[in-house]
């Protein structure tokens, strides 16, 4: 093989300047001629190049020249393409089109017997005109002397003896018999009589014997000899009556390859199929009419993948990529583009596809674009990434805004395929700009199509804007009147919980899955639980991490640095639920022993300021509400410790009655929004010792180190000897059984504070400044007679 390609370009340059360089030698079948594959010096275009060794072949000489001059003079879509020829007294050197040996596909068996209908039928339309225009025999016809092209297209070659019938010393008289393997080939007249017997039958016998032996060979792989020419085995049976009379042994009755090819050009014949009619009418597609592009396409439609690759490639597919563009061939016929793409590599498809896609996304044709949103996935993997950012995307954004609901809904669709191919400032800028417009869409459907969108994009999103756009996006979709966009939204919830921080969960998410819990579709009731249940199990293991307390521990600062915040829960006390709660203002009075005693509240101009009697109308200053209840009023009387000699002048019972001399309407308003009414709390219920009712007023209920503890005086009461003086009114149980109501509740029940006005607060403030003692009060006991049932006696 070297030594080959040394002596070929040493002939080279020794003769003529050929402007092509000689490749891989191509193994074809005994013949005259060596094959190689070339390229074009200039441009390194792909060629083919027919070598003949003149100094080893001087006896077949003249059919390498007539083979030569055939080839250039003779023009037909189904001939060889000739590009440069050269002669010298040692080679002579053919430069072709790119050809491939039909006998490789043969041998292969790669060809589907459409398409060798189709590769015959055009050989047929080529022998036609060799005979019956250009008034010639071939002679050699065979699977030897055809050839394929780039597009897959059958080529006539072999013209070593092809003859005009005009011409009286013609090459086939003499060297017909010195084409290599013509003993197979030559028909039953011609072996008997010598190649002379051509004059004497009809022009095109020769050539229709050789065709229906090349039937048989493209169909069977090979023909042996004479004895196989009338065979059917495995031939189209459509054909097989035409094919017998192509192979009759008499000349005179065989019929003519043009005839074979009417004959199968009628309707319903052999060569009536898809794709013969495809590539007749192909060439002037544009021109066609309304009815006949029509049944073009349905003749598109009809193809099996199983169509010539090359032939769709090279010539279909440039000429629907025009009709598309420029003809109205319209969507159908894209539909076909995609399909014959298929088959293309990357970079043809770069070269022959994609400029024409970039083109069509601008077109105004609503479905054209329709029909490339649809075909995207086909070809998306195909586009440059730069292709699709920088001239594809900002094309397709206006379908975002189209007034025309399928394609805003198309487009949106569409995101999902495109996305791996935009870049993170595309998709964090101007794509979710004009998802934020298609998620408020009229249309429920896109709003809904959206929200899946969002959902399948969301790793894609930079995670400074993700959790922030989801959590808006998602959680108004939970609030669509659609179900489906709210099953959407849920959904989507479910699929990135891992794009959502603990905090986003507990404060945003979970809030509003809530309402879904009890939404009117059971649809959505079961998504929301399903959702749900994902966020809490989140949670709850992210809480299973968090340290019991941020506080502290109770050494770590001095007892005189500051007292425990009113309402802080002491661990001590955690095991019981009302413990931190009561506990944290009354912590002290536990150990208080006899009269409880208090600051005797001055009015203004320095007079106590006596008990208001029940028949005091409530006050009508309006309540704090409950965001202004605050702890400071409690704190301020849990820190400043009132003198030991101060007593209680009035005979109340009740619990509210501890707070008034700080700030009753704040105490009272704050025990009622934290605990509601406690007229039903069994709590106030407890029986108590009466016999230490007396100590109660000299105990002193705050001490400047702690915090009053109402809880632990109430249990050190329940304690006592059963002997002992009843409780004051008000906190012991009523003989008849029934609830006493306290102060507190009984004002709120009226809608007022008791009593207690600006005046009053004024006044507390000023004891709590300058104390001023008084007598401890021994509270009575004894039951007043008075007709009254409402348990509260006259003293107020």
């Amino acid at each position: 093989m070297d030594f080959l390609k040394s002596a070929v370009a040493s002939a080279i340059s020794k003769g003529p300047p050929f402007p092509y360089s000689f490749g891989d030698r191509v193994d074809v079948d005994t013949s005259i001629w060596n094959l190689f594959n070339g390229t074009r010096r200039e441009d390194g275009s792909n060629c083919s190049i027919f070598s003949f060794d003149v100094t080893a072949n001087k006896s077949r000489l003249p059919m390498a020249r007539n083979a030569v001059k055939k080839l250039r003079t003779l023009r037909h879509p189904g001939v060889i393409k000739v590009l440069d020829t050269v002669e010298t007294e040692t080679y002579i050197y053919i430069a072709t089109e790119r050809l491939v040996p039909l006998r490789w596909h043969i041998k292969r068996k790669s060809m589907s017997a459409e398409t060798l209908k189709w590769g015959l039928c055009g050989v047929a339309q080529t022998i036609k005109f060799i005979n019956d225009d250009a008034s010639s025999v071939h002679g050699a016809l065979r699977v030897g002397s055809i050839y394929t092209s780039e597009s897959g297209e059958w080529r006539v070659g072999g013209f070593e003896v092809l003859s005009s019938m005009k011409d009286d010393e013609a090459i086939i008289y003499n060297y017909g018999s010195l084409v290599p393997d013509s003993g197979r080939y030559t028909p039953p007249e011609l072996a008997r009589s010598g190649w002379d017997a051509i004059k004497k039958n009809p022009l095109t016998a020769v050539d229709a014997y050789n065709f229906g032996t090349l039937i048989f060979e493209v169909f069977n792989g090979d023909f042996m000899g004479p004895d196989q020419a009338g065979q059917t085995k495995n031939i189209p049976p459509t054909m097989h009556s035409s094919y017998r009379r192509l192979v009759n042994s008499n000349p005179k009755a065989r019929v003519s390859v043009g005839n074979f090819l009417e004959q199968g050009r009628r309707s319903g014949g052999f060569f009536n199929t898809p794709l013969i009619k495809l590539t007749d009418g192909v060439d002037n597609l544009g021109m066609k009419s309304e009815e006949e592009r029509e049944e073009f396409l349905n003749d598109l439609d009809q193809l099996s993948d199983d169509f010539p690759e090359d032939y769709f490639k090279m010539k279909i597919l440039p000429e629907l990529l025009k009709s598309v563009e420029f003809g109205g061939g319209g969507p159908k016929v894209f539909g076909v583009v995609m399909k014959i793409s298929k088959k293309l590599t990357d970079e043809e498809f770069e070269i022959k596809v994609t400029p024409a896609v970039v083109r069509l996304f601008s077109s105004p044709d609503r479905a054209i674009r329709v029909c490339l949103l649809d075909n995207l996935p086909l070809m998306i993997d195909r586009l440059p990434q730069k292709v699709v950012n920088d001239k594809i995307f900002p094309q397709m954004v206006t379908g975002f805004t189209d007034i025309a609901p399928v394609v805003r809904e198309q487009t949106v669709k569409s995101v999902l395929t495109i996305i791996g191919k935009l870049s993170d400032r595309t998709i964090n800028g101007e794509l979710l700009k004009y998802l934020a417009k298609t998620s408020n869409d009229e249309q429920p459907g896109i709003r809904t199509n959206t929200t899946i969108c969002l959902g399948k994009i969301s790793k894609n999103l930079s995670t400074g804007t993700r959790s922030k756009v989801l959590i808006a996006a998602f959680t108004r979709s939970l609030r669509d009147p659609f179900v489906h966009a709210r099953n959407a939204a849920l959904m989507a919830l479910a699929v990135t919980s891992d794009s959502f921080n603990e905090d986003d969960i507990a404060n945003r998410i979970l809030p509003s899955l809530c309402p879904s819990l009890i939404d009117k579709e059971k649809l959505i009731r079961d998504q929301s639980n399903k959702t749900m249940d994902i966020y809490l199990q989140r949670i709850r293991k992210f809480a299973s991490t968090m340290a019991d307390t941020v506080l502290p521990p109770p050494g770590a600062v001095e007892a005189s640095a500051a007292a425990p915040r009113m309402g802080t829960p002491q661990p001590s006390e955690a095991a019981s639920w009302t413990g931190w709660a009561i506990s944290s203002f009354t912590n002290k009075v536990s150990s208080a022993v006899g009269e409880i005693t208090t600051n005797q509240n001055p009015t203004p101009n320095g007079s106590a300021n006596p008990a208001r009697p029940s028949s005091a109308p409530l006050s009508t200053e309006p309540r704090k509400p409950p965001g202004t209840a605050s702890a400071s009023a409690l704190h301020r009387q849990a820190v400043i410790s009132p003198p030991p000699t101060s007593a209680r002048t009035s005979t109340s019972s009740n619990a509210n009655d501890y707070f008034h001399d700080a700030d009753a309407g704040d105490v009272e308003i704050e025990i009622d929004d934290a605990w509601g009414n406690m007229e039903e709390d069994p709590f106030f219920e407890a029986a108590t010792d009466a016999s230490k009712a007396k100590d109660i007023g000299t105990a002193n209920p705050f001490e400047d180190d702690g915090e009053p503890d109402f809880a632990g005086w109430l249990a050190a009461q329940a304690g006592k000897k059963a002997g002992g003086k009843p409780l004051p009114k008000g906190l012991a149980k009523p003989a008849n059984g029934s609830t006493a109501r306290p102060a507190a509740a009984r004002a709120a029940s009226t809608g007022g504070v008791a009593g207690l006005g600006a005046g009053a607060k004024k006044a507390a403030t000023t004891t709590a400044l300058k104390p001023k003692p008084a007598p401890a009060k021994k509270i009575d006991t004894a039951p007043k007679e008075t007709g009254e049932d409402d348990g509260w006696g006259d003293g107020w």
